[in-house]
This record gives structure tokens, C-alpha cells and sequence, in this order.
């Protein structure tokens, strides 16, 4: 019995620490680009990203439900500079690669890729 706890125990400790990180950009209508990642874990997903966003260096992140399995996801998201909106991410096929667009709460838009074509940034 002690033996199963223990087997339960490091299972629960090993899935708790996977994930994966991928490459984030963010691209404003202006063409500056913030840099960061998106990390997936079972324990959830956040991402950051820092950059020049209307001339300003910032950073922004958020966190997300890792789990969910839906395509199309949203999520906060909050800048150092007080800003805060949300991301609407599609994820492709493979859940890894994907784009989408940000708002922020001063109008700010801008678009992001995540995943292979983020790594071109």
C-alpha cells in the first residue's frame, strides 16, 4: 500500500511540472513587435510578452485554462503600463501553432502568432 501512495505521489509531482513553451510574437498595425512566451502545463498556461507597444516599452501577460480543448480561447491579459484587455487565441490542428488578436481597454489592437511562425520574429 505504502508503496502505490508513493507511485501516486511522484506521478501527481510529474505531471504537475510538464508542459511546453513556445515563441510568442506580438505585431502592432505600426510594425513593433513584442517577443515572449506561451508555456502549457497541467497545473495551466500564462504567457508574456515585452516589447515597444505605441512607442512604449511594456510588458504584458496573462494566464489561461491549459486544458480547455476548444479552438478559439480568450483570456485576459495585463500590461505593465496599467492596460489590460483580452486575447482571442485559434489554435490550429496541432494545439500548439496558432494566431490572434489582442485588445486592450485604450483601443490598442494588435495581432499575434504563436508556435512555429513566432519563431521567425
Amino acid at each position: 500500500m505504502k508503496s502505490r501512495i508513493f507511485v501516486i505521489a511522484a506521478l501527481a509531482t510529474l505531471l504537475s511540472s510538464c508542459g511546453f513553451t513556445v515563441p510568442v510574437a506580438v505585431i502592432s498595425s505600426n510594425g513593433e513587435v513584442m517577443r515572449g512566451t506561451a508555456t502549457a502545463a497541467v497545473s495551466g498556461g500564462t504567457f508574456a510578452v515585452a516589447g515597444k507597444l505605441k512607442g512604449k516599452e511594456t510588458k504584458c501577460a496573462g494566464t489561461y485554462n491549459a486544458l480547455d480543448q476548444s479552438v478559439t480561447i480568450s483570456m485576459p491579459v495585463q500590461c505593465s503600463d496599467g492596460r489590460k484587455g483580452f486575447v482571442i487565441a485559434t489554435r490550429e490542428a496541432n494545439k500548439i501553432d496558432g494566431s490572434g488578436r489582442v485588445r486592450l481597454n485604450d483601443g490598442t489592437e494588435a495581432d499575434f502568432v504563436f508556435g512555429k511562425a513566432a519563431a521567425a520574429f
